[in-house]
């Protein structure tokens, strides 16, 4: 089966040329040139990947992110001529796994497709039950509960809790969870890592008074059964 990609941009021409391109390697494509439409077939759940415009009619890409990622883990890049780094970590913050801008050439967009459809994770298609003393995550219904109380995550807040849960009893630099779970490289030091544990603490240890996340001085994080 192809993959298949969405791009949701509103310059018809662009959008034709990358329509062109993706078709002539290999892959499925389908196109819409409004915000609220390319929400609406992004929900479907029927795309591999999308490439998102910021600047769009009806709703903003940013909008349209935020809305998508209520529902949906479909990976996304963003496209935009906004090149500033407080758009871009807006658009990452909001659940974008890559940010390219506006010139580039298609061999980077292709490279970058290619790295995000890689990063992705697999499938499940039964589900898995991932646990940490009374925490239990839904990896299939994308659900965090404890002892059968939801917990309400953001992607990247879900995200990061599964890949620790996944690697329960395994000590992880920050620099691998970046890697697997933000998807991109960072330049120079971030405590993206820690800020995003600060939040699932404050939403689970806090609220519940149990400690699930625990800190390895000078070398990342581990969740353990303790």
């Amino acid at each position: 089966m192809k993959t298949r990609i969405l791009i949701i941009e509103d310059e018809e021409k662009f959008a034709r040329f990358v329509e062109m391109e993706l078709t002539y390697e290999g892959y499925e494509v389908s196109k819409a040139h409004h915000g609220r439409t390319g929400l609406e077939m992004a929900e479907s759940g029927d795309y591999d990947l999308v490439l998102l415009d910021v600047m769009l009619p009806g709703l903003s890409g940013m909008e349209v992110l935020r809305r998508l990622r209520r529902s949906s883990s479909v990976p996304v890049i963003m496209l935009t001529a906004r090149d500033s780094v407080m758009d871009k970590v807006s658009g990452l913050d909001s659940g974008a796994d890559d940010y390219i801008t506006k010139p580039f050439a298609i061999e980077e967009l292709l490279a970058r497709i290619r790295t995000v459809l890689r990063k992705a994770p697999a499938a499940r298609p039964d589900g898995e039950i991932l646990t940490a003393g009374p925490l239990e995550l839904d990896s299939a219904s994308r659900q965090v509960t404890v002892q059968g109380t939801p917990v309400d995550l953001t992607k990247r807040e879900f995200d990061l809790l599964q890949f620790l849960l996944e690697n329960k009893g395994i000590v992880l630099s920050r620099e691998t969870i970046l890697e697997k779970v933000w998807g991109f490289d960072f330049e120079g030091e971030t405590n993206a890592v820690d800020v995003y544990v600060r939040f699932l603490r404050g939403k689970i240890d806090e609220v519940f008074d149990i400690k699930v996340i625990s800190t390895i001085r000078g070398v990342g994080y581990v969740i353990r059964d303790e």
